[in-house]
């Protein structure tokens, strides 16, 4: 270990804030960053925390172990940091921290990019409707918000036809988790910044489980304000409001059947766009199955596993973000040089905007000559 934290010049470019979100991105500890560099953690928490700046040298060693350019830590606009007491994790307590510190991390980086974003686009308003929260949520109030939401967005009776961008439509910002994001770590919102951040499993490449996800967190969103995450009660009041908001009690209660009824289920999977498992809770809680037939239905959808049967196709995609670099490439502005100026990291960018894009191939069709 080194000794006391050195001061360099004066005028050296460095901004501790950055450093943290870095170091969580990478799911590193400060311990084990200081051991790859070969000084003190306490170091590292002062050059976090602004009370020292490292050498030249040692922030070399930083760029190379967290896989950043220099110029990420400089000086820019503030970072706002994500609470963890802010963020509703579907999995909380099966979360190691260091995976929910990495999907924070990301959240804080696309919130950055989008606050650029937004000075040079006009994105979406956040429109997410006013519901009178009590303080003891009952199962009319959860009913009443699901409904609410689906009357104040204009939904129209029957399927959401697209959630996602729903969604972004009303202002939300939908992204994929990274590829390399830990499995526990399934979905998580937040809303303690600017605008609302849903980030969504990217193992779940399932249109009826993902609908699921997304609208789970939509009801945190809603119903959970200012509601410390992670209890059992406020998991499940999230996940009644996904139910209802998918499938409104009054338009399916008919359709359910009293008896285990696959090809049914079946038929209700395509038509909701919801999972089997999803329709068999469903039944249940509505009072349609009982106890002894959802035991044996869930029985037989654990051997199934997973994929279930019946699939209903790829998970929905967020466009949001890739329509906004369309646009702005249309109107002659080179987000590239905007990365630039603002301390944001090319690729981490690149990698969000990825991650809130339509990235399936489109096919050009040329009209053929063969009539003429």
């Amino acid at each position: 270990m080194t000794g006391p934290v050195r001061e360099p010049a004066a005028g050296t470019d460095f901004d501790g804030t950055r450093l943290t979100v870095a170091r969580r991105l990478r799911r590193k500890t400060k311990a084990q960053l200081a051991r790859e560099l070969g000084i003190s953690a306490t170091a590292i928490a002062q050059y976090e925390k602004g009370q020292a700046r490292p050498s030249s040298g040692v922030l070399n060693q930083i760029c190379l172990s967290l896989g950043l350019p220099r110029e990420f830590f400089g000086v820019s606009r503030p970072l706002t940091l994500l609470p963890a007491s802010g963020a509703h994790f579907r999995s909380l307590r099966a979360t190691p921290a260091t995976s929910r510190e990495q999907a924070l991390a990301y959240g804080e980086l696309s919130l950055e990019l989008i606050d650029l974003i937004s000075q040079y686009v006009h994105l979406p308003p956040v429109r997410l409707p006013e519901v009178d929260i009590p303080d003891e949520l009952t199962d009319d109030d959860i009913i009443s918000a699901a409904n609410g939401t689906r009357a104040a967005w204009n939904i129209a009776p029957g399927p959401v036809p697209s959630l996602v961008q729903t969604m972004e439509a009303h202002g939300i910002v939908v992204l994929r988790l990274p590829g390399d994001t830990p499995h526990a770590v399934d979905a998580f919102s937040t809303f303690t910044a600017r605008r609302p951040l849903v980030f969504l499993s990217p193992a779940k490449n399932d249109k009826g489980r993902s609908r699921f996800d997304a609208a789970h967190e939509l009801g945190h969103l809603v119903l959970h304000p200012d509601t410390e995450p992670g209890s059992k009660l406020v998991e499940q009041q999230a996940h009644r409001f996904a139910s209802e908001f998918l499938m409104p009690r009054d338009q399916i209660i008919s359709d359910l059947p009293r008896r285990i009824d696959w090809p049914k289920f079946h038929e209700l999977k395509r038509h909701w766009g919801v999972s089997l498992r999803a329709l068999v809770y469903r039944a249940h809680a509505l009072g349609r199955l009982s106890e002894a037939s959802y035991r044996r239905a869930n029985q037989q959808l654990s051997q199934w596993g997973l994929p279930e049967p019946g699939e209903l196709g790829p998970a929905e995609t967020p466009t949001l973000l890739g329509l906004v670099q369309t646009t702005m490439r249309d109107s002659g502005l080179d987000l590239h040089d905007i990365l630039a100026s603002s301390r944001i990291a090319p690729a981490l960018a690149e990698e969000i905007v990825r991650a809130g894009s339509d990235n399936r191939p489109t096919l050009a069709v040329a009209p053929s000559d063969a009539w003429n």
